[in-house]
């Protein structure tokens, strides 16, 4: 799931494509911990920022290589390796306490899915651009459907796309400041909502032509939707806010 146009990438038809070439397809599961399986879809390297949904609180900054035995082998190759090279073991402690974690990972991103699908689906009930691969409107939505885990959803994090930068920050400053719906973040996969407007953020690096060609709006607004709180106080929070800036046409 692409980082934050929320686009599905056709695994099975990459892996096809690459092992046509000789190459190997490496694919960055960080946004989809159970929710896809990209080994089983044809993948030979999976990579995840651990410090995202599967840590669950961010407080810990780790990341992980899945793959075959003989290429972590290759990686940790004491004369060859590149990892032997930059360090290929985390802090033991920081393993401990996120593999302490991993037993509820199913739990949670069964929350963080259902949460994020109700209220993505109301949003678009009442007329706001949502972008939600769990909605039938989205470009990819079959194909996650056909390479997903239905168990897990369709993910923790939506887009709403307000068009300006002003109006995402006025937005996200009603959500945290006001209604207390949720933190201002570039982060995601925490308990707590986290909120960030990437065009300005993470994604700031592009060039306004490539942002454009990305899909990444100036006002485009990422939510990682936690779970903290009931479901219809988190709602009436965040339809404060919606409600406020006039943002339904419904």
């Amino acid at each position: 799931m692409a980082n934050p146009t929320l686009r599905i990438a056709d695994i099975p038809r990459l892996a096809e494509l690459a092992h046509a070439c000789g190459a190997q397809l490496v694919v960055d599961n960080t946004f989809c911990p159970l929710m896809v399986s990209p080994l089983n879809l044809g993948a030979d390297v999976v990579v995840h920022s651990l410090t995202k949904f599967i840590n669950g609180a961010s407080d810990a900054i780790a990341g992980a290589i899945c793959g075959s035995s003989e290429f972590i082998s290759s990686l940790m190759d004491l004369h060859y390796g590149s990892l032997m090279l930059i360090g290929p073991t985390m802090d033991p402690r920081v393993a401990y306490d996120i593999s302490l974690r991993l037993p509820h990972l199913g739990l949670r991103m069964t929350e963080h899915s259902q949460r994020a699908h109700l209220y993505a689906s109301r949003l678009e009930a009442m007329g706001v651009a949502v972008i939600y691969p769990g909605l039938s409107s989205h470009p990819d939505y079959a194909l996650l459907k056909q390479i997903g885990n239905e168990t897990y959803g369709a993910g923790g994090v939506f887009c709403i796309d307000l068009h300006t930068t002003e109006a995402a920050n006025e937005f996200m400053e009603l959500l945290q400041n006001t209604d207390r719906f949720g933190l201002m973040a570039v982060s995601l996969g925490f308990f707590e909502t986290l909120m960030s407007c990437p065009a300005s953020s993470t994604s700031s690096e592009l060039s306004e032509h490539d942002r454009s060609k990305a899909g990444i709006s100036p006002g485009l607004v990422r939510l990682s939707i936690g779970y903290t709180g009931s479901v219809e106080q988190r709602w009436a929070q965040l339809m404060a806010a919606v409600e406020k800036l006039g943002l339904t046409s419904k």
